[in-house]
């Protein structure tokens, strides 16, 4: 299949029919590997023969030779890819919050050259928002840009980074004025001068995450992402895209991880894992109404942060019901059953706490006030 011979899908009954087909007849299996260069290396094959084929474009726009059609075509595509563990959802995923950043915020000439080199697979970018002491917590972050001539000098830290080591280009955060309205993003490439990468070894014995460093990094102008201060509402814009289509992606996963450990029980206990699946279903429910409203041209705001919460409930209920039904395993064996047990320990952490949800669910949804 072509781009002149390519079929414009509206219905996701036919789409999906197709693609299965495709893969059915097309083995994108990884290796035995599943070190993390071997996953990274995985997910640029899975991504090249997708676009090659033309079904990684559908859903994005042509001004990013993209061939149209709605958006939850992605999400169909991200749920096939992680149903058939073809590529680790997660970092999978990222290109459902970097790639329409750049085609909101960037450049149109930018985002035209620079969003199919992600959607192909040539390239990999990473997200520079996090900061020591400021994860959840934007508002207080502190690397700063500084205008110069025509540029601007970056300087500060980022922490949790996923990726970063992989990654030709990061969509970063900086302060360049007080408050909320002195927040920027610049689109930064990964090998210009003063930047350091430092991976970080996580309990569950993987480097996904990185400390990144920027010491008098310079950037053109013609990098910055919106305007000066737009750096907030970029943020806020690109939270819908991470707690829909992404999360949709990470579902699809823990289904498979459900169906794999139905299959390793001798003993099921049905109340366990019927709890198990009514946590996963409900937050499915949730996730599917949040990709409804968000192809519906809906502006999606606080209420994110309800899937956000059952998201996570969901992952850690789901490992947890491994470990009460394969006792042993995770603490005897070496299996990847522990590595995932242990990183859902990070679900309510990573991408917003669970006390920042909450937080944001009893002040903008319940309206409880700040105490």
């Amino acid at each position: 299949m072509n781009a002149a011979s390519a079929p414009g899908y509206v219905n996701v009954t036919d789409f999906r029919s197709d693609l299965r087909g495709w893969l059915d007849r097309h083995d994108l299996s990884p290796g035995p590997d599943h070190s993390l260069d071997a996953q990274v290396a995985q997910l640029a094959r899975v991504r090249r023969a997708l676009y090659d084929a033309d079904w990684m474009r559908y859903g994005w726009p042509a001004e990013v030779r993209g061939l149209g059609g709605p958006a939850v075509l992605r999400a169909v595509l991200g749920e096939e890819v992680a149903t058939r563990e073809l590529a680790e959802p997660g970092i999978y995923s990222m290109i459902e919050v970097l790639a329409p950043t750049m085609i909101s915020y960037a450049p149109a000439a930018l985002a035209a050259e620079m969003v199919p080199r992600l959607l192909s697979g040539r390239e990999q970018w990473c997200q520079g928002f996090s900061e020591p002491g400021s994860g959840s917590d934007l508002a207080s972050l502190t690397t700063r840009a500084v205008p110069r001539d025509d540029h601007w000098v970056i300087s500060g830290q980022k922490v949790w980074t996923s990726l970063a080591q992989f990654a030709a280009r990061c969509v970063l955060l900086t302060r360049t004025a007080p408050g909320h309205n002195g927040i920027t993003a610049f689109f930064v490439d990964m090998d210009t001068p003063g930047i350091t990468v430092r991976p970080l070894r996580t309990m569950h014995g993987v480097d996904e995450f990185a400390e990144v460093f920027f010491d008098d990094v310079i950037v053109t102008a013609d990098r910055m992402l919106g305007r000066p201060g737009d750096g907030w509402r970029l943020a806020m814009d690109l939270l819908p895209h991470e707690r829909s289509t992404c999360f949709w992606h990470r579902i699809a996963h823990l289904y498979t991880r459900l169906d794999r450990l139905l299959a390793e029980t001798s003993v099921p206990d049905d109340a366990e894992l019927g709890a198990a699946y009514l946590a996963l279903h409900t937050v499915r429910c949730r996730s599917h109404a949040t990709q409804r409203r968000l192809a519906e041209g809906e502006r999606l705001g606080a209420e994110t942060s309800v899937d956000k919460v059952l998201l996570a409930t969901a992952e850690q209920r789901l490992f947890e019901t491994v470990r009460d039904l394969l006792p042993g395993v995770l603490e005897l064996t070496d299996t990847p059953w522990r590595s995932e047990y242990l990183y859902a320990k990070a679900a309510t952490i990573y991408g917003g706490t669970a006390e920042i949800q909450r937080n944001i669910i009893a002040r903008r949804l319940l309206d409880l006030g700040k105490e």
